[in-house]
């Protein structure tokens, strides 16, 4: 073999190395695992009205309600549903009667609850409740405590009215207030707190009444120490 032949070689050896090494880089990286919880969309029949709601996970019941404003979609949209999916637990974002996907219900707001949840848990569920929701939630801690393992009360209204019917109830409790409720005042926050010896009270500095949208990820890292004190 000659010299001349020799470099011939080399140099084609060079050019498949440099094409082969393009093309390479070319080829997409492989798409990492995702490990994002499903969100599924979920119907059920409540004397013929259509109840919507969005689940996740699986583990201990979180029941999560909504204002007036609002819908389950909004806990979606923050990522609770997700985060509560990845810490074991299953969450359950209800779409209250009217709002959102479920249709308008017969069943009274005081009774609506205590109807519908043996049909979405069948073990008792920690229930989130902010502002509006308060009207369905306060009756099912007086009618049916049985059916509430835990209650994370996010301003919810009715307190003064539910006052006396609540009072001294060995309930695990976590009172979320924005600082700057101008809706639902801090001392509802604090009478509430009083009625409830098993509560713990959580004012989120510079919020409003949504607190959860302002301090988002305050407001998680408060649910999820709630939750986790439930199971210890």
């Amino acid at each position: 073999m000659t010299i001349r032949t020799t470099i011939r070689l080399l140099l084609a050896a060079v050019l498949l190395a440099t094409a082969t090494s393009a093309f390479a880089q070319d080829e997409p990286a492989a798409a990492p695992a995702d490990d994002t919880p499903e969100v599924a969309s979920r119907e059920l029949r409540l004397n013929g009205a259509k109840i919507h709601y969005l689940e996740a996970g699986e583990g201990p019941t979180v029941l999560l309600l909504h204002g007036q404003r609002f819908s389950a979609e909004t806990w979606r949209e923050l990522g609770t549903l997700e985060l509560l999916a990845r810490q074991g637990y299953r969450a359950v974002a209800l779409d209250l009667p009217g709002f959102g996907g479920s249709e308008p219900s017969e069943e009274p707001p005081e009774q609506f609850l205590a109807s519908v949840l043996p049909l979405l848990a069948d073990s008792p569920a920690v229930v989130v409740s902010p502002s509006m929701s308060g009207r369905f939630s306060f009756p099912l801690l007086v009618r049916r405590p049985g059916f509430v393992a835990g209650f994370v009360a996010v301003a919810p209204v009715g307190v003064q009215e539910n006052l006396a019917s609540v009072h001294g109830m060995d309930l695990p409790a976590l009172l979320i207030w924005g600082e700057n409720d101008k809706v639902v005042p801090l001392r509802d926050a604090r009478a509430l707190g009083e009625a409830l010896p098993n509560s713990r009270q959580v004012i989120l500095k510079g919020a409003g009444h949504p607190s959860y949208l302002d301090a988002t990820a305050e407001f998680h890292r408060e649910l999820l120490l709630f939750l986790r004190a439930l199971s210890e």
